[in-house]
């Protein structure tokens, strides 16, 4: 790579191993490819804050295919004075974190005159997802705000939205209508401004757009409902000081029905319009592993990036679309490969194409908990995950540039390639997935006394002589340190 100043497109010559993942060993000096890099204009910027994992309310009695993988991985019971979890935290400097989940459209806060009952989640067969409405009390939401403080955390809360709803009697429907009753929120967020803790965001409703999941409410009534939390909001935090951001709807994507809420909402009433992804379907399919590294199967959920970015220009160009929720395969994740090293194929794959269609932030489930936790949830040891997130926080920057891959004459879809501006200026960040996660060759584990251990990107200075190489099966973050980038420069 020559260094030429200022460059508008670079080309990097990398070997990689493997054409397919069935390959069993690489051929002598791996498969060549170029990976060019067009760095005249961003083709998106992300949020400074784009890493992002969630905390959920399921007490440990919550149950999948026979395993019970959440035990004291609760916002309500998780243990926010552990070493490692506070060190892992404490890395990202700062780390968002969105407090959320099924059970948030079925949580009482415990402030103000307006909660009623307010009990721990009790197992139900018939309440929403098996479980009866739960209680946050205050006591506790100190404590988390406590962690928050210490540890540097950026905080979006998932407010309760069928608070003042009723479902339709009878039949198999699971639209509720009425209108939300905010009370109990601003009473929340009240509590929350007056003790001086800063939530970045609040969020309204968890699944509940298109055909929800468990429940759904109507775009044109969650519409009215969103203007009625930016109101509150404003009210609350309109005396001074920084006003966080209105986000929702927190479910999955469906074109017309996010069409009406942004409508209806009115101009500026969303900040970030969220929604989930689950694209590799349930934690019990045995095909799991083989979906993380097919890249067919990962281009896939493309067109909803791609879709969803077009509804936010088109119908709310005033907010941005975030990931507010996304565990690869739904219900609690895969157990033995949500939490391993192939679940990086799929994750950072996802992290690079979201920021590439325009998505601000992008929420990972879960910080802790079920089977797709970034730290393990009994030990808080991270699993591989943790650190491919802990690495994209830190090495690439909010400024997106365009990156292609050929290969023998063509694209080749199994090197997977992304790019940034680096974060820590100068220079240009390039992740290389080549569809065993060793970063740049190097084991990562954690120091005697639970330290998150140095973490080391190949670098490359003036110039690249040699050729990268990316083994099979292999993840690796270079740095161009020397990569002028005249999108970079501002």
């Amino acid at each position: 790579m020559a260094a030429v100043l200022p460059l508008l497109a670079a080309a990097l010559l990398v070997l990689f191993s493997g054409l397919h993942p069935a390959a069993s060993t690489a051929a002598a000096g791996g498969e060549a490819a170029t990976v060019v890099v067009k760095a005249a204009a961003a083709v998106s910027r992300t949020d400074d804050n784009f890493v992002c994992a969630t905390l959920d309310w399921w007490p440990r009695d919550k149950c999948n295919y026979g395993m019970c993988p959440w035990y004291n991985a609760s916002i309500i019971n998780l243990d926010l004075n552990n070493t490692i979890l506070n060190n892992a935290v404490k890395a990202f400097n700062s780390l968002r974190i969105r407090l959320g989940g099924s059970l948030q459209d079925q949580v009482t806060y415990k402030v103000g005159s307006n909660y009623g009952d307010c009990r721990s989640f009790q197992r139900d067969d018939g309440g929403l997802f098996g479980f009866t409405d739960g209680c946050l009390e205050m006591n506790r939401w100190d404590e988390l705000n406590v962690f928050f403080k210490r540890t540097n955390t950026t905080v979006t809360f998932g407010l309760n939205a069928l608070k003042g709803r009723r479902k339709a009697a009878g039949g198999k429907d699971t639209l509720y209508s009425g209108d939300w009753d905010a009370r109990n929120a601003l009473d929340l967020m009240r509590y929350t401004a007056g003790k001086g803790y800063r939530v970045e965001s609040w969020e309204l409703g968890n699944e509940l757009s298109g055909s929800g999941v468990a429940a759904r409410v109507a775009a044109a009534q969650y519409g009215r409902d969103v203007a009625v939390l930016r109101k509150a909001v404003e009210r609350v935090y309109g005396g001074g000081g920084e006003v966080p951001k209105v986000l929702a709807p927190g479910g999955f994507y469906d074109g017309a029905w996010f069409s009406e809420m942004l409508r209806v909402s009115g101009r500026g009433a969303v900040d970030g319009v969220t929604h989930h992804i689950y694209n590799l379907g349930s934690g019990k399919d045995r095909d799991l592993a083989r979906k993380m590294q097919d890249p067919g199967y990962l281009d896939q959920v493309e067109k909803t990036f791609r879709d969803m970015a077009a509804t936010v220009r088109g119908s709310g160009p005033w907010s941005s679309p975030w990931v507010g929720e996304s565990g690869g395969a739904y219900n609690s994740g895969g157990k033995g490969v949500s939490d391993r090293y192939v679940n990086g194929f799929w994750y950072l794959d996802q992290l690079g194409m979201s920021a590439a269609h325009g998505t601000r932030v992008y929420c990972r489930q879960a910080l802790v908990g079920g089977n797709y936790c970034l730290l393990n949830t009994t030990t808080f040891v991270p699993n591989p995950d943790y650190y491919g997130a802990l690495l994209w926080h830190r090495l690439m920057g909010p400024v997106v540039l365009k990156a292609a891959t050929t290969a023998g004459g063509g694209g080749s879809p199994y090197l997977r390639s992304y790019a940034h501006c680096s974060r820590e200026k100068p220079g240009v960040t390039v992740l290389l997935i080549n569809l065993v996660v060793l970063l740049n060759g190097e084991a990562l584990a954690l120091g005697p006394g639970g330290e998150i251990p140095e973490l080391r990107p190949a670098v490359v200075g003036d110039g690249c002589a040699a050729p990268l190489r990316v083994a099979a099966r292999g993840i690796a973050f270079v740095r161009f340190t020397e990569f002028k980038a005249p999108a970079c420069a501002a």
